[in-house]
């Protein structure tokens, strides 16, 4: 590919405006400081006078020093008044950014039907507007606001909406897959046909995802000839959103040999997709393409079994050039390879395949009653030790109440008490909680800090119950998954049963028993350190 690619991200005004997200002026300053650290050219920054919130990003953003150019986005000016009148444009020059994007009509329906003007009028609109803001500003963008559905309808309008702006000295024609229903046939067709009318004139492309062809448009049309490409990093956007630039920017670089005019951090690509999920307050999506924790996790025993052998066998390309991590999960699709892989991760040594086998065998029987190791990696763990015979009991448990008592004022309380001999000590303890589950963590974890003072850095971050059997109602079998952290790691364990108690105490223990032989083994390291 000869020449290099402009990226626009848009996220600043694209993602206030998808459902369910809201972001302040802070938030806004941090996703344009994680964009620019990608490597991003173009930020756009947002609507300069459409809320105070833009207003105020536009004054505040500058303390802030982006090496991106920051891009001011607005409309053309109103029907009714004059350039150097309209408070649109003067807004977008308030806003003191280098680069102007301007959207304007380039469709007779939307001409006609949502302005209520002439076509000759829009042409006029657009011509001046672009023209009083490049008089004004380094650079100017059009945005062609739903050119590919205004070039079915009337093609030849469309081309003199172009023709008006670039007389008006823009320096980018963007053409908007507004509504997101074309075709990559149709993309391609229509980009080469502008090319063809206008040579030389620089050319930008906007896809909406409507139809799932966001990223095969925007490829389409980089192959017939477009240099600018706007969307947003995960796609967020107006419905269901815009391109997204965490899928197309690592396709371009590695399937088409693209080269960017500022180069972007592609190894950085996981964890700025991951922070600004995090900013705008969003569960990442797990199979998202290249930076989902999905993306290069592999379940299946014949796909782990050829991995092992050659990842390229699965894999499209290395999970670290995008800064991702190959996963392999055990469950009850898994085969000999899988425990293997696992075991190889861990450091663990099997005598012979036989105790892999039975190892798995005991995966599947456990899946069969309902346990899952996906998001429980430290119980698998634990399950591997005690079969390897590498697993110490930190204490044993003599028994365990719960009870659950209204105390006349209108709240439940809930109180636990616990024994357990700890090194030959018994251990009798009571914890109070919000529930009894938290009653009977708080009572666990008096009884051991006084032995095991790192008890103190564990967390439990999350606390999953998932119903096995519905129709059982409510005497059916539950699976409880935690998720424990200390200062370094994060770790999931799970337990199942038809008591939730006994479940929550279960993946409790697992966590407890991995924390513990976590910190025994990263002793021994250092003892044998020591010891040189």
């Amino acid at each position: 590919m000869d020449k290099k690619l402009v990226l626009y991200d848009a996220l600043l005004r694209e993602g206030p405006q998808t459902q369910g997200i809201n972001l302040s002026v802070k938030d806004k300053l941090r996703l344009a400081q994680v964009l620019d650290d990608l490597g991003i050219p173009y930020i756009e920054g947002g609507w300069p006078g459409a809320n105070p919130k833009d207003t105020a990003f536009f004054q505040e953003v500058k303390k802030l020093k982006l090496k991106a150019r920051l891009a001011a986005f607005g409309m053309t000016r109103r029907v009714k008044n004059k350039t150097h009148k309209d408070i649109n444009l003067f807004n977008l020059l308030q806003a003191k950014t280098p680069t102007i994007t301007v959207v304007g009509k380039t469709w007779d329906f939307h001409v006609t039907k949502a302005l209520g003007i002439s076509l000759e009028q829009n042409l006029e609109i657009i011509h001046d507007s672009v023209k009083f803001l490049k008089s004004r500003v380094d650079e100017v963008f059009f945005d062609a606001e739903h050119f590919f559905d205004g070039y079915k309808a009337n093609p030849e309008f469309t081309f003199k909406c172009l023709e008006a702006v670039l007389q008006g000295g823009a320096d980018c024609l963007v053409l908007c897959d507004t509504n997101g229903g074309s075709l990559p046939e149709d993309i391609s067709a229509v980009v080469t046909r502008v090319s063809q009318r206008f040579p030389g004139a620089a050319l930008g492309i906007h896809c909406h995802n409507d139809s799932d062809m966001a990223v095969a448009n925007s490829l389409a049309a980089v192959d017939a000839g477009v240099t600018q490409i706007q969307g947003c990093v995960n796609g967020y956007g107006e419905r269901v959103g815009n391109v997204n630039l965490t899928s197309l920017i690592p396709t371009l670089a590695f399937k088409k040999g693209a080269s960017f005019i500022r180069p972007v951090n592609l190894k950085k690509l996981t964890e700025v997709s991951r922070q600004v999920d995090e900013i705008l307050n969003v569960t990442p999506r797990p199979n998202a393409p290249y930076v989902g924790k999905s993306a290069f996790t592999h379940k299946g025993g014949m796909h782990i079994s050829a991995v092992r052998k050659a990842a390229s066998s699965y894999e499209h390309v290395n999970p670290e050039m995008v800064g991702n991590l190959r996963t392999i999960l055990v469950s009850d699709q898994s085969g000999l390879s899988s425990v293997l892989h696992k075991a190889g991760d861990q450091k663990h040594k099997f005598k012979d395949k036989d105790a892999a086998k039975a190892i798995i065998d005991n995966v599947k029987k456990m899946e069969s009653e309902g346990y899952q190791f996906e998001g429980a990696e430290a119980s698998f763990e634990l399950l591997l030790k005690k079969a390897l015979g590498q697993h110490r009991s930190f204490f044993d448990l003599v028994g365990f109440r719960v009870i659950v008592e209204n105390r006349g004022d209108g709240k439940l309380v809930s109180e636990a008490t616990i024994k357990l001999r700890v090194n030959g000590v018994l251990e009798n303890t009571v914890g109070e909680g919000d529930g009894p589950i938290n009653a009977l963590d708080q009572a666990l974890r008096k009884a051991l800090t006084k032995f095991y003072p790192s008890l103190k850095d564990v967390h439990l971050t999350d606390f999953k119950v998932r119903v096995l059997d519905a129709k059982e109602g409510t005497a059916a079998k539950v699976r409880v998954l935690i998720e424990s952290r200390d200062k370094k790691d994060t770790w999931g364990t799970v337990g199942v049963s038809e008591n939730i108690i006994e479940a929550s105490w279960e993946a409790l223990v697992d966590s407890i028993d991995f924390k513990l032989l976590k910190d025994n083994s990263s002793k021994g390291k250092t003892r044998k350190r020591a010891g040189r």
